[in-house]
């Protein structure tokens, strides 16, 4: 950037260029410091900490709608004087990135986990962490946040691990963290235990199998049903209710497996539900949660049939050795051939999944390490309930509640290798166990060397949940924890509300006594045009980065939050970027045409002026802006404060005021040119500052260049010496974020001038119905009906004719006599005509409509028809519907819309 453009002295140039402004600008505000967060003592800061990006790959559009949002936050705190500290950072992610470097390693057709070795393997994902760290960040300076990068921390750093084994011992010593063999869900492929909400259920098509257990004595059989036959190879017992009066009489009695010929017995347990079925459950332990709970309690045996890969166990017998899906066909078809098998029903069920490979689970027997949860949760849920902690939507507030009223203990062990290793030593000679911070050299109960760490890694969410005070220095009373602690606000997506929101509540509330955040403002995921999940399987996934060099940063980012709430799904359209871009250009000519026209502008003092109505007018809706957006804000309604900016600028400032006032400013002699340029100055440079936190770059871009700026907030000066500066040069960034200003409240100039725009506004509808172009020269009457009105009209006559593009304007009281051959407008305030007979040829327009009219009324009738079929309304996909019904709903505007003129035209004839 030349000194020229950063002293704000050239001229802007004739088109916009994001790509050119962005990356000047960035390096500009890192130059400047501006995003140092200073602790200024007796100052009330403003903190958010960035949801850590994993370093499994690049940012996709969801990353890019939570770091927008987050942005608009802080910035606008910025600008409001609060020191502001928005964190950055990123999270080794465990299990996704070992996963993500395991698949690489295969591509490459390099060595295998294994045969590289613990800390060979470990140095492998160190490399790729740095790669996409690198990326990452990069990333993250294109969408414009605002970040404090002199803090950016990563889960691995040392302080951070030191947290993180704190926070273990500090656990284990409560007796909140055990070891326990216990069910856990198991994922086959990527070999490892999983936490209960790390598994999706999907319900599928599958079937039930309904097998004979002949009794051992020889005197009948009892069938069961099950939706996995090779699980029925580990029975150890079949169950039935004690109260069942059909099985009572069995209850002790042996029977002979027909897979494997074992002899097993009969059960009473109160857990089988006497109505579901058969009344009889098959009884695996190693192989359901349920089932072995129920082997607990009636001491039985729990033999492994399914080993960790899926593959059936030498306790399979003759199965052993195949896949679990394998040996469920071929006990299928022997027990087909040999007569056990009684019916196949066809069955919906829930299947539980790896949520992040999709692998179906194996629930199986293992001993893993688990955080004891409720005494956990009830501080947590107590936080949320009592309104200390707000969740927004508040709808989110009954699901967080019933997850924590209902949670069970958390399985924090993983059997994987890049991570936070567990900080358990087992001593080979007494077999204690050695929970410590620091790495012990020997056993603490009887001092032997021969100790070994444990080989697991903690579950990521475990380091995670650390993140608001463990980037500020917890376990260490610094002085950032001390000042930016409590954070104000976490920003993130609904689909991590348990994984991550609920953990920091009840990991903050354990360790600190404080809660982590007092808001937590929760967004929906983006979809594609059509409501789809983005996915690589279904290629529909878009880069934020191609996005942002086709058409801009500011363009993406006003995209993602217009039309956005908080917690509902948005969708990317490529439509919507297209106009973001749009706005963006239009903002831009819209500056260059007031700079053109402020080089002989100087400021003076209100009484030396003379604001004529248009002034009056948009000094007041600007307030009314700033007054509606910081109010949206407060409440993070981001789309409605974007679209409150985007019709102030486009419609008010551009359409309406600026073309309102050319006459004044192209005629040197008049008056109330002065007051027109200021006007346009300080309207401009307020509402850039209004659109700012959205669109950073063009907003600073054009600041820059404006002949009067408005002065730094007043931490600016501590921002500047903190960040090493002996004076902070200006940026639009640290200046005060606009509020209503003194003076420019004027109610009755904005009901003036709204009848006048609306008189405008009639005067162009009749031309367009009409189909008169700008060039037609019409003739109008305005009747207006009170003398109010009439002097409101008469004030506004050279707009009217000006805007309206009158050859001849009549205005005039209400009369009984109205104009003939005229098209006509009912406005609040007055009556608009305009003669049309000479100027169309009402008979070829009549026939023209009346076609347009035919075929709107077919397009309808077909719609209709569509969603009056049931059919449709059964297969079609939801988003399908929901088109088809917007398409007949503008189809049916349409046509009362044609009817009208048509009727309006015959009364010409």
């Amino acid at each position: 950037m030349s000194e020229e453009q950063k002293l704000g002295t050239a001229e802007l140039p004739p088109r916009y260029d994001p790509k050119q402004v962005e990356d000047e600008y960035y390096q500009y505000w890192m130059d400047g410091g501006f995003y140092h967060a200073p602790v200024i003592e007796g100052r009330q800061p403003y903190t958010i900490v960035i949801p850590p990006p994993n370093v499994t790959g690049t940012l996709h559009l969801g990353h890019a709608l939570n770091n927008t949002m987050i942005d608009i936050l802080i910035r606008w705190k910025r600008m409001q004087g609060h020191p502001t500290l928005y964190l950055p950072g990123t999270d080794h992610a465990g299990l996704a990135t070992q996963i993500r470097v395991e698949e690489d390693l295969r591509k490459s057709g390099g060595p295998t986990r294994h045969e590289l070795g613990r800390e060979a393997f470990v140095a492998k994902v160190w490399d790729w962490k740095e790669r996409y760290h690198a990326t990452i960040t990069s990333q993250l300076r294109k969408l414009g946040v605002s970040v404090d990068w002199d803090r950016e921390a990563f889960t691995m750093d040392e302080r951070l691990s030191r947290a993180v084994r704190a926070f273990f011992v500090q656990l284990y010593k409560k007796g909140l963290i055990y070891q326990g063999t216990r069910i856990t869900h198991w994922c086959p492929k990527d070999q490892t235990a999983l936490s209960d909400i790390e598994v999706d259920y999907e319900e599928r098509d599958g079937h039930m199998w309904h097998f004979r257990y002949p009794l051992a004595d020889g005197t009948g059989d009892i069938v069961i049903a099950t939706t996995r036959p090779e699980t029925m190879l580990g029975d150890t017992a079949v169950a039935v209710n004690p109260e069942d009066e059909r099985y009572k009489h069995l209850v002790g009695k042996m029977l002979r497996h027909p897979a494997t010929g074992r002899e097993i017995p009969i059960i009473a347990d109160s857990y089988v539900d006497k109505e579901f079925g058969t009344g009889c459950v098959k009884i695996t332990p190693f192989h359901d949660p349920n089932d072995f709970e129920i082997g607990l309690r009636h001491n039985l045996e729990m033999p492994q049939v399914i080993g960790p890969r899926g593959e059936m166990t030498e306790a399979a017998g003759k199965y052993a050795g195949l896949d679990r899906y394998e040996c469920r066909k071929r006990i299928v078809a022997d027990a087909e051939a040999e007569g056990w098998l009684v019916k196949v029903e066809d069955h919906k069920h829930a299947v539980g999944c790896c949520a992040r490979c999709g692998t179906v689970i194996e629930p199986l027997i293992s001993r893993q390490w688990y955080v004891k949860m409720k005494p956990l949760a009830e501080p947590a849920a107590k936080a949320v309930g009592s309104g200390q902690i707000k969740i927004v939507p508040e709808r989110f507030t009954k699901v967080y509640l019933h997850w924590m009223e209902n949670i069970q203990d958390w399985c924090i062990s993983r059997q994987i290798w890049w991570g936070h290793r567990i900080p358990v030593w087992y001593c080979d000679d007494c077999g204690h166990l050695t929970v410590a911070e620091t790495d012990p050299t020997q056993c603490e109960k009887c001092g032997s060397a021969n100790i070994r760490q444990d080989e697991d890694a903690l579950d990521t969410w475990f380091s995670s949940a650390l993140w608001p005070f463990s980037t500020l220095g917890w376990p260490d009373e610094t002085r950032d924890l001390g000042y930016f602690f409590p954070t104000d606000v976490l920003v993130t997506g609904y689909d991590i509300l348990f994984f991550w929101v609920a953990r920091m509540i009840f990991s903050s509330l354990e360790l600190t006594g404080k809660i982590p955040f007092h808001t937590v403002v929760l967004h929906g995921l983006v979809r594609d045009a059509q409501g789809r999940k983005m996915s690589k399987s279904l290629g529909n996934g878009v880069d934020p980065i191609d996005v942002i060099n086709q058409y801009g940063t500011d363009a993406l980012r006003f995209m993602l939050v217009t039309g956005s709430s908080p917690g509902n799904d948005i969708r990317f359209q490529t439509e919507r970027v297209e106009n973001a871009r749009n706005f963006a250009n239009k903002l831009w000519n819209a500056s260059r045409f007031v700079l053109m026209n402020l080089a002989d502008w100087e400021p003076a003092e209100d009484a030396d002026l003379q604001y004529d109505l248009a002034d009056r007018w948009i000094r007041h809706r600007f307030n009314e802006a700033a007054r509606a957006v910081n109010a949206l804000l407060a409440e993070y309604q981001y789309g409605e404060a974007a679209r409150t900016i985007y019709d102030f600028i486009w419609s008010e400032f551009c359409d309406w005021y600026i073309e309102l006032v050319k006459p004044r400013l192209y005629n040197q002699e008049d008056p109330t040119r002065a007051a027109a340029q200021e006007t346009l100055a300080l309207v401009l440079e307020a509402t850039l500052r209004l659109l700012h936190p959205f669109m950073p770059y063009i907003t600073e871009a054009i600041w820059q260049r404006l002949p009067a700026q408005s002065q730094p907030v007043e931490i600016a000066p501590e921002i500047a010496r903190q960040a090493g500066r002996s004076e902070l040069p200006p940026s639009i960034s640290v200046t005060g974020y606009p509020t209503p200003l003194g003076g420019w409240d004027d109610a009755e100039a904005a009901g003036r001038m709204g009848l006048i725009i609306d008189t405008i506004r009639a005067l162009r509808s009749i031309r367009a119905e009409f189909r008169l172009g700008e060039h037609t020269k019409i003739n109008a009457i305005v009747m207006a009906t009170s003398d109010q009105a009439l002097s409101v009209l008469e004030e506004g006559r050279a707009f009217i004719e000006s805007l309206g593009k009158t050859a001849e304007l009549t205005i005039q009281p209400v009369a009984d006599a109205k104009p003939q051959n005229a098209a006509t407008a009912v406005l609040a305030g007055a009556e608009v005509y305009v003669p049309v007979g000479g100027l169309i040829d009402v008979d070829k327009e009549i026939e023209r409509i009346s076609k347009e009219l035919k075929t709107t009324e077919a397009d309808l009738t077909k719609l209709l028809g569509k969603l009056a079929n049931e059919g449709f309304l059964a297969k079609a996909r939801p988003e399908v519907i929901a088109k088809t019904r917007e398409e007949a709903a503008a189809l049916a505007e349409k046509k009362g819309a044609l009817e009208a003129r048509l009727e309006m035209l015959r009364k010409l004839q």
